[in-house]
Protein backbone atom coordinates (compact mmCIF):
# COMPACT_ATOMS: atom_id res chain seq x y z
CA UNK A 1 0.00 0.00 0.00
CA UNK A 2 0.78 3.35 -0.19
CA UNK A 3 3.36 4.34 2.73
CA UNK A 4 2.52 7.43 4.78
CA UNK A 5 5.85 8.78 4.67
CA UNK A 6 9.23 8.77 2.59
CA UNK A 7 11.39 7.14 2.53
CA UNK A 8 9.57 4.13 3.84
CA UNK A 9 11.44 2.49 7.09
CA UNK A 10 11.55 -1.14 8.24
CA UNK A 11 8.87 0.07 11.35
CA UNK A 12 6.27 1.88 8.92
CA UNK A 13 2.84 1.25 9.79
CA UNK A 14 2.20 -1.88 7.00
CA UNK A 15 -0.48 -0.71 5.12
CA UNK A 16 -3.56 -2.49 3.51
CA UNK A 17 -2.20 -4.14 0.00
CA UNK A 18 -3.48 -2.64 -3.23
CA UNK A 19 -2.55 -5.26 -5.86
CA UNK A 20 -2.90 -9.48 -5.02
CA UNK A 21 0.78 -9.43 -5.60
CA UNK A 22 1.31 -7.07 -2.66
CA UNK A 23 -0.82 -9.18 -0.67
CA UNK A 24 1.12 -12.34 -1.04
CA UNK A 25 4.49 -9.98 -0.09
CA UNK A 26 2.27 -9.39 3.43
CA UNK A 27 0.92 -13.22 3.81
CA UNK A 28 4.98 -14.31 3.39
CA UNK A 29 6.41 -11.94 5.76
CA UNK A 30 3.24 -13.21 8.54
CA UNK A 31 3.69 -16.83 8.23
CA UNK A 32 7.55 -16.18 8.68
CA UNK A 33 6.84 -14.36 11.67
CA UNK A 34 4.46 -16.97 12.87
CA UNK A 35 6.83 -19.59 12.17
CA UNK A 36 10.19 -18.46 13.82
CA UNK A 37 7.90 -17.46 17.16
CA UNK A 38 6.88 -21.28 17.76
CA UNK A 39 9.87 -22.89 16.58
CA UNK A 40 13.95 -22.40 16.79
CA UNK A 41 14.08 -20.79 13.46
CA UNK A 42 15.63 -17.16 12.97
CA UNK A 43 14.94 -15.46 10.13
CA UNK A 44 15.76 -12.18 8.36
CA UNK A 45 12.78 -10.33 6.16
CA UNK A 46 14.12 -8.70 2.81
CA UNK A 47 12.39 -6.27 1.58
CA UNK A 48 13.00 -5.32 -1.90
CA UNK A 49 12.17 -2.28 -3.46
CA UNK A 50 12.25 -2.54 -7.27
CA UNK A 51 15.16 -5.08 -9.01
CA UNK A 52 16.39 -4.04 -12.21
CA UNK A 53 19.20 -4.77 -14.86
CA UNK A 54 21.21 -8.01 -15.19
CA UNK A 55 24.83 -9.94 -14.80
CA UNK A 56 27.28 -8.18 -16.17
CA UNK A 57 28.29 -11.30 -18.57
CA UNK A 58 24.62 -10.45 -19.55
CA UNK A 59 24.43 -14.22 -19.72
CA UNK A 60 21.55 -13.94 -16.48
CA UNK A 61 19.05 -11.18 -16.87
CA UNK A 62 15.52 -10.50 -16.80
CA UNK A 63 12.69 -11.87 -19.95
CA UNK A 64 9.26 -12.08 -18.55
CA UNK A 65 6.58 -13.60 -20.65
CA UNK A 66 4.40 -11.83 -22.59
CA UNK A 67 4.22 -8.33 -21.96
CA UNK A 68 6.52 -6.99 -19.28
CA UNK A 69 4.48 -5.66 -16.31
CA UNK A 70 7.83 -4.15 -14.78
CA UNK A 71 9.28 -0.70 -16.55
CA UNK A 72 12.47 -1.57 -17.55
CA UNK A 73 12.09 -5.02 -19.52
CA UNK A 74 9.20 -2.59 -21.41
CA UNK A 75 11.66 -0.09 -21.51
CA UNK A 76 14.32 -2.90 -23.49
CA UNK A 77 11.92 -4.68 -25.65
CA UNK A 78 10.58 -1.04 -27.27
CA UNK A 79 14.26 0.19 -27.63
CA UNK A 80 15.05 -3.31 -29.48
CA UNK A 81 11.62 -3.16 -31.56
CA UNK A 82 9.93 -6.21 -29.71
CA UNK A 83 7.24 -3.59 -28.68
CA UNK A 84 5.65 -0.84 -30.66
CA UNK A 85 5.57 1.80 -27.95
CA UNK A 86 5.79 2.06 -24.18
CA UNK A 87 3.25 2.82 -22.07
CA UNK A 88 3.62 5.29 -18.71
CA UNK A 89 0.71 4.56 -16.54
CA UNK A 90 -0.42 7.89 -15.85
CA UNK A 91 1.09 11.24 -15.84
CA UNK A 92 -1.39 12.77 -12.84
CA UNK A 93 0.37 11.67 -9.72
CA UNK A 94 1.63 14.08 -7.02
CA UNK A 95 5.12 13.80 -8.04
CA UNK A 96 7.37 16.59 -9.43
CA UNK A 97 6.64 15.51 -12.92
CA UNK A 98 3.52 14.04 -13.03
CA UNK A 99 4.75 9.85 -13.14
CA UNK A 100 5.19 7.42 -10.21
CA UNK A 101 8.38 7.21 -8.27
CA UNK A 102 10.11 3.86 -7.38
CA UNK A 103 12.82 2.89 -5.62
CA UNK A 104 15.27 0.87 -8.64
CA UNK A 105 18.13 -1.42 -7.21
CA UNK A 106 20.44 -3.20 -9.58
CA UNK A 107 19.85 -6.86 -8.86
CA UNK A 108 23.57 -7.58 -8.34
CA UNK A 109 23.69 -5.19 -5.63
CA UNK A 110 20.14 -7.27 -3.98
CA UNK A 111 21.99 -10.90 -4.72
CA UNK A 112 25.12 -9.10 -2.62
CA UNK A 113 22.52 -8.41 0.16
CA UNK A 114 21.49 -12.12 0.21
CA UNK A 115 24.62 -13.55 0.58
CA UNK A 116 24.99 -11.04 3.52
CA UNK A 117 22.05 -11.92 5.36
CA UNK A 118 22.66 -15.45 4.67
CA UNK A 119 25.98 -15.47 6.68
CA UNK A 120 24.40 -13.35 9.48
CA UNK A 121 21.94 -16.26 10.06
CA UNK A 122 24.51 -19.10 9.53
CA UNK A 123 26.77 -17.61 11.85
CA UNK A 124 23.69 -16.56 15.06
CA UNK A 125 24.25 -13.12 14.34
CA UNK A 126 20.69 -12.09 14.93
CA UNK A 127 19.76 -9.77 17.72
CA UNK A 128 15.87 -10.63 17.07
CA UNK A 129 13.85 -13.98 15.96
CA UNK A 130 13.10 -12.44 13.00
CA UNK A 131 14.36 -8.99 11.38
CA UNK A 132 13.40 -7.13 8.36
CA UNK A 133 15.95 -5.14 6.07
CA UNK A 134 14.98 -2.85 3.64
CA UNK A 135 16.96 -3.24 0.35
CA UNK A 136 17.16 -0.21 -2.24
CA UNK A 137 19.37 2.53 -3.15
CA UNK A 138 17.23 5.09 -1.39
CA UNK A 139 16.89 7.13 -4.02
CA UNK A 140 13.43 7.66 -5.93
CA UNK A 141 13.21 8.11 -9.23
CA UNK A 142 10.21 8.40 -11.88
CA UNK A 143 9.28 6.42 -14.35
CA UNK A 144 10.18 10.03 -16.98
CA UNK A 145 13.44 9.87 -15.45
CA UNK A 146 14.18 6.21 -15.75
CA UNK A 147 13.16 6.85 -19.54
CA UNK A 148 15.85 9.22 -20.48
CA UNK A 149 18.28 7.84 -18.09
CA UNK A 150 17.82 4.47 -20.70
CA UNK A 151 17.94 6.77 -23.96
CA UNK A 152 20.99 8.70 -22.48
CA UNK A 153 23.01 5.52 -21.56
CA UNK A 154 21.94 3.83 -24.80
CA UNK A 155 21.24 6.27 -27.29
CA UNK A 156 18.07 5.19 -28.27
CA UNK A 157 15.35 7.31 -28.44
CA UNK A 158 11.81 5.28 -26.50
CA UNK A 159 8.38 5.67 -28.27
CA UNK A 160 6.18 5.98 -25.44
CA UNK A 161 3.13 7.43 -24.79
CA UNK A 162 1.14 8.22 -21.51
CA UNK A 163 -1.92 6.13 -20.43
CA UNK A 164 -4.48 5.58 -17.41
CA UNK A 165 -3.15 4.65 -14.02
CA UNK A 166 -2.57 1.36 -13.58
CA UNK A 167 -5.04 -0.40 -10.53
CA UNK A 168 -2.49 -1.17 -7.77
CA UNK A 169 0.22 1.28 -8.32
CA UNK A 170 1.08 3.49 -5.49
CA UNK A 171 2.39 6.82 -5.96
CA UNK A 172 5.61 6.63 -4.82
CA UNK A 173 7.83 4.24 -2.52
CA UNK A 174 11.48 4.30 -1.94
CA UNK A 175 13.71 3.07 0.83
CA UNK A 176 15.12 4.26 4.18
CA UNK A 177 18.46 1.82 3.67
CA UNK A 178 19.91 2.86 6.96
CA UNK A 179 19.39 0.03 8.94
CA UNK A 180 20.89 -1.95 6.31
CA UNK A 181 23.60 -0.06 5.71
CA UNK A 182 24.68 -0.18 9.15
CA UNK A 183 23.58 -3.44 10.74
CA UNK A 184 24.14 -6.17 7.38
CA UNK A 185 27.26 -3.43 6.25
CA UNK A 186 25.38 -3.60 2.95
CA UNK A 187 25.18 -0.58 0.09
CA UNK A 188 23.99 -0.47 -3.15
CA UNK A 189 27.09 0.11 -5.33
CA UNK A 190 25.41 0.14 -8.76
CA UNK A 191 24.09 3.78 -10.17
CA UNK A 192 20.71 3.47 -12.13
CA UNK A 193 22.12 3.90 -15.72
CA UNK A 194 24.72 1.09 -14.77
CA UNK A 195 21.80 -0.86 -14.46
CA UNK A 196 19.81 0.12 -17.23
CA UNK A 197 22.77 -0.59 -19.35
CA UNK A 198 23.05 -4.04 -17.90
CA UNK A 199 19.12 -4.74 -18.78
CA UNK A 200 19.97 -3.52 -22.74
CA UNK A 201 23.05 -5.34 -23.17
CA UNK A 202 20.71 -8.33 -21.59
CA UNK A 203 18.02 -7.61 -24.01
CA UNK A 204 20.58 -7.30 -26.75
CA UNK A 205 22.33 -10.74 -26.14
CA UNK A 206 19.23 -12.46 -26.41
CA UNK A 207 17.47 -11.08 -29.31
CA UNK A 208 21.03 -11.23 -31.05
CA UNK A 209 22.01 -15.08 -30.56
Amino acid sequence: GQAEKMPITEDAPIQTAMSPYGNTKQIGEEIINDVSKVSNINAILLRYFNPIGAHESAEIGELPLGVPQNLVPFITQTAIGIREKLSVYGNNYPTPDGTAIRDYIHVVDLAKAHVVALKRLLNKQNTEKTETFNLGTGTGSSVLEVIHAFEKVSGKKLNYQIVGRREGDVIEAYANTEKANTILGWKTEASLEEALLSAWNWENKIRNK
